[in-house]
């Protein structure tokens, strides 16, 4: 009780301070922008076990020290959604970090819209979601802007990835509907005309993996780094989203969660499929112990970055960078 009240007295604090309204994003002086992925918090009302979720955040943000935080869905799993998420985000917005959110397939089960759920994270200190203007919208993109704060220098694009199936018959998980990836296609665009013709390098997080993960893993053929404890759950239908990204040309990475058991890495067709560390505690299957976080640093010009996955208690596992990593594991299996 104590905990929450402080919570509620330091947001209070901070909004009237003038800090709870998007903060640019932009590279630092050294050329770089890191991002932490927390995903699949799982948080439940009541139960111990969640504590784990926010021990693992705060452990990350304290050693990572990102520029900004972004979190793949399923942030909770039990009613009293709107008492949960103060709580759940307050490490962030206490450590005056950019964040944003994309759902997850369980978010919207429970006592609290997904509008609800946008309004009541939008309104924290720190959170740089675009206000929605009383329709749902959950896809946006943020620009990075250069460190000298003339330009944008990369993207980063949010889409939500729905939960089930409309379609009667189908069965597993939804898909990116062909609306969002056109507002996709629409954005990269018009990004790729403010910066001559020539595409950004963006970044792009979903909760539920693109069925090119599976493809990719099953494939045999190209380098996977990490590790694969479960299948890949993807939709069983493919929207397109993939192709749009090759056609673009922006995108050089999508970050997704869903799958507790993964945390792999692979590069299918010159673009790099990631999923996230399990951040969550107990309170739904998980094999890969202990939690964690994924870790993003991306370069400034450059089409590339580096990644790695953070564990709590602090051990650094599967450091790589894109493109070189990948292409030297190629060249092995040669």
């Amino acid at each position: 009780m104590k905990r929450n009240i402080v919570i509620c007295i330091v947001f209070l604090c901070m909004a009237l301070a003038g800090h709870a309204q998007e903060p640019a994003l932009h590279f630092s002086s050294n050329g770089e922008f890191k991002i932490v992925q927390f995903t699949d918090l799982h948080y439940k009302w009541g139960k111990k076990a969640s504590n784990k979720a926010i021990e693992c955040m705060e452990e990350v943000l304290d050693a990572e020290k990102p520029d900004f935080v972004m979190v793949t869905g399923d942030l909770v799993y039990s009613a009293s959604v709107a008492k949960i998420l103060p709580i759940l985000f307050a490490c962030i917005s206490e450590r005056q970090i950019p964040f944003a959110v994309v759902f997850g397939n369980h978010d919207e089960q429970f006592d609290c819209t997904l509008s609800e759920i946008y309004d009541i994270i939008s309104a924290m200190p720190y959170n740089i979601q675009p206000d929605r203007n009383g329709a749902f919208s959950p896809d946006y993109a943020l620009p990075v802007m250069s460190s000298d704060g003339s330009h944008a220098a990369a993207v980063l694009y949010c889409l939500d990835s729905h939960a089930r199936p409309k379609l009667q018959g189908i069965g597993g998980y939804d898909w990116l509907k062909f609306d969002q990836i056109n507002w996709y296609r629409e954005q990269s665009s018009a990004f790729t005309e403010q910066n001559g013709g020539t595409p950004l390098p963006s970044l792009a997080f979903f909760h539920i993996p693109l069925p090119e993960y599976a493809e990719a893993e099953a494939d045999g053929k190209n380098p996977l780094l990490g590790s694969k404890g479960e299948n890949v759950s993807c939709p069983k239908l493919n929207s397109g989203m993939f192709t749009a990204i090759k056609e673009q040309g922006d995108v050089i990475a999508t970050f997704c969660g869903h799958d507790h058991d993964n945390d792999f890495v692979v590069m299918y067709k010159d673009i790099l499929l990631a999923y996230g560390r399990f951040s969550g505690g107990n309170t739904i299957y998980n094999h890969l112990r202990p939690n964690g976080a994924r870790v993003i640093v991306l370069k400034e010009n450059q089409r590339t970055f580096d990644t790695w996955v953070r564990l709590r208690g602090g051990e650094v596992i599967n450091q790589m960078t894109y493109p070189d990593s990948f292409l030297k594991s190629k060249k092995k299996a040669k």
